[in-house]
Formats: C-alpha cells, sequence, structure tokens
C-alpha cells in the first residue's frame, strides 16, 4: 500500500527526526517471529524485539487468539465503579512474578502512566502518613522514565528535559558510567561506591522533603547501563535509613529481557514501588502497570471515610482495558510455561561474547551489556554526537537489519528465542557497518 505525501504530512510522529523520515521513508507492512517485512518487500531482522517490547517475537498465535476471542466477547468495560473478571486473574498473576510483598497491582495505559501512577502513590502515601512535605524525588543522570510531566522531573536525559521548561523538584545522581567500568561485562565491578551521593542529596534537601528515589536497576534508553556491583544494594539502604521510597522503573528491565522476572530479581534488590510495561502484553496492546507493597495500599485502605469514597482519586480510561488483560494473561503464561526466563539466560554467553568483539572497532568508545541488552557508545562528530549512531543504523537498514539508535548509542535487544546464528548475521553487519 503506497503512502501518499498528505498522510505523511498528517503524521507529527514521535522521538523521530520527521524532517529526515519523510524524505526517505521506512515502513513496516508485517511482521512474524523475529522479523519485519517492509514496504519494498525485504525481510528485516528485529534487532530491539519491536521498541523493547516483543520479546517474544510477533504474531504470537496464542496472543492474538485471546484478543480476537475478548474482542468478540467483551470489547471494552468501564474501569471506574465496576470491573471484568480478567483484570483480577491477570493481577494475580503479575503478583507470581514479582518480588514477595509487592503485590498490589494498579493497572495504566503505558509505561508512562506507570510511572506517574507510582510518583502519586509515593506523595499521597506520605500524605495518609501524615508527612506531606515528603513530595520531592530524586532521580539519576540518563535514567528513563516515560514522557509525561513527572516521568520527565526524575528522569535524566537532558535532550528529553530541556525544551519543556519547569518540571517537577527532583534532584538527581550521577550517572554509573566511569572510565574505570569501560567494556565491562555484565555489571560492572568499579562504581558501587557512587551510591554514597545519595546520602549527601538526601541531607542536603532534607530528608523529611523526599517521597522516593526513582531508578531504572538497568538504565535502558540511555544505552543499556547496568548497576555496578553493590550499588542498588546501597541504594535500597540509605532509603531505609532516611524512610525514603524506592521506585523501580522496570519497564525494560521486567518480565524476561535480563533472564529473570525483574530487574529487582537479577539484582537481588527489592523496591517499594514498581512499574512495568512493554513486555507485559508483548507489545501487542497497550499496557501498564504498578505493583506496590501491601502496606503501602494499606494506607489507602485505613481510612475515616464512607466506603463508596474514592481512596485513591486516580486512574485511566484505559486502565484494565479488558482486550489488554487477555494479551496480558496469554503473554505471560507463555513467558512461563516455555521458560523463556531460561532461554535468556542460555543465550546470553554467546549475545555477550558476540557484541564485545566489536571493542576492535576503532569508532567504539563503549559496550555494556546484560541479559538480552546490550549498548554500544560511539564516538562523537564534532558537536553532533547522535549522528554516527544515526549513519550506522541507517547502514544496518540497508543491511536487512533494525536496531535502535539514540543519544550516542547503538542499542540490541533481540527478542528471547534468538538464535546464535542470527546472532552472528546481526554482529557481522554490524561490524561492517562500524567500520
Amino acid at each position: 500500500m503506497t503512502i501518499t505525501s498528505a498522510q505523511l504530512d498528517a503524521h507529527w510522529m514521535p522521538f523521530t527526526g520527521n524532517r529526515q523520515f519523510k524524505k526517505d521513508p521506512r515502513i513496516m507492512v508485517a511482521a512474524e517471529g523475529s522479523y519485519y517485512r517492509d514496504s519494498n518487500g525485504r525481510k528485516i531482522f528485529d534487532g530491539l524485539s519491536g521498541l523493547w517490547t516483543c520479546g517474544l517475537g510477533h504474531k504470537v498465535t496464542r496472543i492474538n487468539e485471546a484478543i480476537k476471542e475478548q474482542v468478540d466477547t467483551l470489547d471494552f468495560s468501564p474501569s471506574f465503579q465496576f470491573g471484568h473478571s480478567k483484570s483480577f486473574q491477570l493481577a494475580e498473576l503479575i503478583t507470581s512474578f514479582t518480588p514477595k510483598g509487592l503485590n498490589r497491582v494498579f493497572f495504566t495505559a503505558s509505561g508512562s502512566d506507570a510511572v506517574e501512577t507510582a510518583l502519586k502513590i509515593a506523595r499521597a502515601y506520605w500524605a495518609h502518613k501524615g508527612l506531606p512535605s515528603k513530595s520531592k524525588f530524586i532521580g539519576r543522570i540518563k535514567g528513563y522514565h516515560g514522557v509525561n510531566f513527572g516521568g520527565l522531573s526524575v528522569g535524566g536525559i537532558e535532550a528529553n528535559r530541556k525544551i519543556f521548561g519547569e518540571l517537577l523538584p527532583a534532584n538527581h545522581l550521577r550517572e554509573t558510567i566511569t572510565s574505570e567500568n569501560t567494556f565491562s561485562r555484565g555489571q560492572p565491578l568499579e562504581g558501587g561506591s557512587l551510591a554514597e551521593e545519595l546520602d549527601g542529596i538526601i541531607l542536603s534537601q532534607g530528608p523529611e522533603n523526599i517521597a522516593a528515589v526513582v531508578l531504572e536497576p538497568l538504565s535502558g534508553s540511555a544505552g543499556v547501563i547496568p548497576p555496578p556491583k553493590g550499588y542498588l544494594e546501597r541504594i535500597k539502604s540509605i532509603c531505609a535509613k532516611h524512610e525514603i521510597l524506592l521506585i523501580f522503573d522496570e519497564i525494560i528491565c521486567g518480565l524476561g529481557r535480563l533472564g529473570r522476572a525483574s530487574g529487582s530479581e537479577a539484582f537481588g534488590v527489592v523496591p517499594d514501588i514498581m512499574t512495568i510495561a512493554k513486555q507485559l502484553t508483548n507489545g501487542v496492546i497497550p499496557m501498564g502497570a504498578a505493583i506496590v507493597k501491601s502496606e503501602i495500599h494499606d494506607v489507602f485502605m485505613d481510612v475515616n471515610t464512607p466506603n463508596y469514597m474514592l481512596e485513591f482519586p486516580h486512574g485511566y480510561t484505559y486502565s484494565a482495558h479488558p482486550v489488554a488483560c487477555a494479551a496480558g494473561l496469554a503473554s505471560l503464561s507463555i513467558l512461563r510455561e516455555e521458560d523463556f526466563f531460561q532461554r535468556v539466560r542460555d543465550i546470553a554467553p554467546y549475545f555477550e561474547s558476540r557484541i564485545h568483539e566489536l571493542k576492535e572497532c576503532s569508532v567504539v568508545k563503549d559496550i555494556r551489556n546484560f541479559g538480552l541488552a546490550g549498548g554500544i557508545t560511539l564516538e562523537h562528530y564534532p558537536s553532533e554526537p547522535a549522528r554516527r549512531p544515526f549513519e550506522v543504523a541507517m547502514k544496518m537498514w540497508e543491511k536487512g537489519y533494525y536496531v535502535r539508535y539514540a543519544g550516542d548509542t547503538i542499542q540490541i535487544a533481540p527478542a528471547f528465542a534468538v538464535q546464535e546464528t542470527e546472532l552472528d548475521g546481526l554482529f557481522e553487519s554490524l561490524r561492517d557497518s562500524l567500520s
């Protein structure tokens, strides 16, 4: 199907160089397994699982059949004051994947919404506890927490923030990329002490003014940045000492990407609130969730008001959408029954060995990896850090590979069932593109 110039003009695309794209459109028309097909009929290997979303691959029969059956049965149900059975089934299933104690699920329409929900829960929690001054947040430089105002405030990718003016009060920890831990395989051995900065920020702001610390266990969109050994443990300890909530943004980490059900499980640190999205429905239907400890949830329920009154005046029209719930139930069931977490753990060492072979390319300045996620930092052109990743990604597109370019990095995150031969082709093509 041909797209007209008027149609191209009408769509203002997200996170896209619209001027360049509309001169040379890259159009997907079909997908199956680990491959797309573009409008020229070419087979394109999906090197990012959609957008970190489709770890089970594309066109998964069981998910599609669940969606079709749900649409034919209950296409929409009001999410305020009324419910449908699949939302409660999915909530219980989600809690079987989360660390013990994280067992109350609030559904949202996306990952950005999940983060926004978590921030509002944190502020409201402290207000219910009689500590309304605890309203500030601490994020991290290079952190990505979606695009709503709360997420932008705690996020630390400056290019996403600078044009939008005043945001919520937030401080930011330093990033954990250092000269000592470049080209680390998995978690860097150096850099755990960077967590000590948190103590100073809290004391400077006053612990009585801080609601939560918000981190990705592994930073994804900034270029795959695993936490140094001991870093998250120390962050958790400092939060506990000052009675500050810890929120883990697991939109990318959660549900398989790291070879475990969550980044919390992979790194052995349990937060007070966790957000998930993307892999929750295998990317087929938008959905997210904020998952909280029961003691946080119970504070909202323990109020002296009539039981028909709202405990938390927040939600979305599409919270717990029945079609999304059907997709989520199918996706999570497949993840467990076919043990995709183990599949990721099995292939991850080969992925690691292949991506680190690119160290010899002269324009490669750092490589980071964990599970089935890898980030490659490239040498900057003068005053144009984003140009070389764009050029490399376009060369990869010409060769039949889709990879993500963002900032000064190339990012790789194939489907969980990726084969060694597919990784061979991907990284040989990337080596050639880098040279």
